[in-house]
Formats: C-alpha cells, structure tokens, sequence
C-alpha cells in the first residue's frame, strides 16, 4: 500500500510538470547568436571575441546541456562578422595558456581565411596569459598588442603521455597487449616507452616545434639572436616581449580599441559589438562572458586541477603546462 501511494504521488507530480509552459532556467546554445552594442554610435563596428581558456576542438560535456568547443564559438562569429560589411576590425580578446595543435592550428587558419576573405583588420589585445597556442592564433593579427602584466611567448610543442606502469606494478595487475605491428602499441599509457619510441615522438616535437617556429619568422621580423633566445620556449613579461618583436605594443583594452579602429580607418565613435545569446545589463569590454559560456558549471568535488590539466589527453600540445585557466 505505501509503495502504492508513493508511484501515485511520483505519477501525479510529474503530470502537473507537463501542465506547466516550459521554462528556459539557462541560456540555450541552440539560439542564435545576437549583436550587441557595447559603445559608440558612428558608422563602422568593430567586433570583439573573447578567447579564453583551454584551446580545443572537442565539445565538453555539461551538468545540462553540451557545451560547443572554443574552436565552434570563434568560427560561428567569424561567419556571422562576414557577413556584416559594417564590421571593419575585429579585437581578439586572447585570455589562454594554448591548447591542442590541431585546436589552435585551427583557430590560425580560420582567421587568416577570414580576414583574406573579407579585408578586416585584427588586432589581438592579450590579458593574464597569451602563451603557447595562444601566442600562435595571435600571429594573425595585424596589431598585437599586451597588458602590462601579459605572459607570453612559451613557443613550442610538448607531447604528453601518462605513464601509468608502476601503479599498475605496484597493485599486481599484468596487462597483456596483442598487435600486428611492432609500433601498433607506441603511446600506450599502460606500458613504459621504449628508446626507439621516445626518438619516435621526438621527432614529431620537433616537427611540430619547427612549424610554430617557422610561423613566428613568417609573422614577425625577428632578429636572429633574439630567435635563439625564443625556440627554447620560455615565457616573456610584456617588457620582454616587446623587446623581443613578439607583440607591437604594451597598453590596456581601451588602448587596443583605439588602435583597432585607427588601423581600420573608423572614428573614434565607431561601434564596438558582441556576439552573445544574452543581454546582461550595464554591458561593457570586461564582460568576457561568450555565447558558450553561459553553461553554469556545477563541480561536486573540486579536485583543485586546473580546465587545462582535466582536458589533457595523450597528444601533442602547443600549451604552457603550468598554466590555470580555472580563473573562468
């Protein structure tokens, strides 16, 4: 009788919810994305797209919904901003440590298609961090401009592989591997890499390593001893940078806008605009919230990992590691 009246009442409960209109408690992915004014009210626009965090071309599983990779997000504005011919400039706002090669290879040749196609200045204004990935995607741009306290450089390639033979060595589990070739295994997490192997991978690092670098002397004017200071992959202050040719100039977003609509022949008055799928009130520059991030993200155990640290799979990276991009 009691297990009676509890089906009853789960029945009648879920009946009065199909009664209800239903209700959007957040922002759907599948709308479109809307323009929204930010400031100025002149002839001309000039858009801004945000680029923050891990760079991937892989969706990301949500608490509702999935969520569209930041390769998507960048390459559904693009397509909206070509289609507007008012849109002269567009800002990158870059806030990432890098990502996957391929992600942010990606992310390079849709904005240099896009600017071919359309004639549109890019200037790239970095924030906290413009490294790896993130410097690459910035060689496109026709100004690249840092804050202050920017980090970036950190131009090359890590290929990660976790190694997870001595737990299993520790815990007494053998795992038994069959395959047709001798290097059909190469990678395998399971097992240690052989000398051959790690000479294996070390030479698609330097492959991959040599084609930032050949992109770096393609872009920019580089002498040859500040070169040899920047294929060791070290991180630059915006000081450094600057020193180094890697960014044109040092000021803040205000500062980058202003340059953004001077390369673009507009005036001072011209439009900034958004992409999103919500309006938030009193909007301004700050608001980095972009169309994809409007998932609210609900974590039972924080394990204190870093967004870049969980995304990370077996593959080559154009990523500074230590970065956390968790700020988000």
């Amino acid at each position: 009788m009691r297990n009676r009246m509890l089906l009853l009442t789960i029945i009648s409960f879920i009946t009065l919810i199909g009664c209800f209109p239903k209700v959007h408690l957040f922002p759907d992915e599948r709308e479109p994305l809307q323009e929204f004014t930010i400031e100025g009210h002149e002839k001309g626009k000039v858009l801004v797209i945000p680029i923050i965090g891990f760079l991937s071309d892989s969706s990301k599983e949500g608490l509702i919904r999935e969520k569209p990779s930041i390769v998507q997000e960048i390459v559904s504005q693009l397509r909206r901003a070509e289609k507007d011919k008012e849109i002269k400039a567009v800002l990158l706002k870059i806030n990432s440590p890098g990502g996957t090669s391929v992600a942010s290879d990606l992310i390079y040749h849709e904005l240099l298609s896009f600017k071919r196609r359309t004639g549109v200045k890019i200037v790239v204004e970095m924030m906290d961090v413009a490294a790896s990935g993130g410097y690459y995607i910035a060689l496109t741009a026709d100004l690249i401009c840092a804050h202050p306290l920017t980090i970036t450089g950190s131009v090359g390639v890590i290929f990660i592989r976790p190694d997870i033979s001595g737990l299993l060595n520790k815990i007494g589990v053998n795992v038994t591997i069959t395959k047709s070739g001798l290097n059909k295994d190469m990678g395998n997490f399971l097992c240690p890499a052989t000398e051959k192997e790690i000479a294996m991978f070390q030479n698609f690092v330097d492959e991959y390593g040599k084609n930032f670098i050949n992109l770096v002397i393609k872009h920019r004017k580089i002498e040859e001893r500040a070169l040899a200071d920047i294929t060791t992959a070290r991180i630059y202050s915006a000081k450094d940078a600057l020193k180094f040719k890697l960014i044109d100039k040092i000021g803040y977003i205000d500062d980058a806008l202003v340059n953004a609509k001077e390369l673009a022949g507009l005036s001072k008055e011209a439009k900034v605009v958004v992409y999103r799928r919500s309006r938030y009130s009193e909007d301004t520059i700050y608001n980095d919230v972009s169309s994809s991030s409007n998932i609210i993200k609900l974590t039972l155990v924080d394990f204190g990992l870093s967004e870049s640290m969980q995304a990370l799979h077996p593959g080559f990276y154009y990523l500074w590691v230590p970065a956390d991009s968790t700020k988000r």
